[in-house]
């Protein structure tokens, strides 16, 4: 077990929630790509493994750990079974309680914009996937 007390494995079936802190992650219906598109630095996402439900408890969530001065607009929730069908992962990664990491970007291209348009096209699918939550 984690410190938060969840299993050390991602089960497929779990949400994962990712905090939207830019208006330009999403628009009135959908989660946009961008959301969901690696840090070049740390070559992952962040997620936390959290539904849609309870909100107030999301929103903390986010407040908390995931703002780092900025405005949570919302989340993209989205089960880890997708992550996992597009030959990325998730795995959990403590602390903060509940983090987790979409890992497994490709990342053997030296030229940027081939590997931009490779991640694009992955995270095409997870934002296809994802619930829209507003705040």
């Amino acid at each position: 077990m984690l410190p938060s007390g969840l299993p050390e494995i991602v089960a497929d079936e779990e949400n994962l929630a990712r905090f939207l802190t830019s208006r330009g992650h999403f628009n009135s219906r959908v989660v946009k790509p961008a959301a969901f598109m690696p840090d070049i630095e740390d070559r992952e996402t962040s997620v936390f493994r959290h539904g849609s439900e309870p909100r107030d408890a999301l929103w903390a969530i986010g407040d908390e750990h995931a703002a780092h001065g900025r405005t949570i607009h919302g989340a993209a929730i989205i089960k880890a079974q997708s992550v996992r069908s597009i030959r990325l992962d998730v795995f959990p990664d403590e602390p903060p309680p509940k983090h987790s990491a979409i890992r497994n970007w490709p990342w053997t291209h030296d030229d940027p914009d081939l590997r931009k348009a490779e991640h694009k096209e992955l995270a095409i699918s997870l934002a296809n996937d994802a619930q829209l939550l507003k705040r």
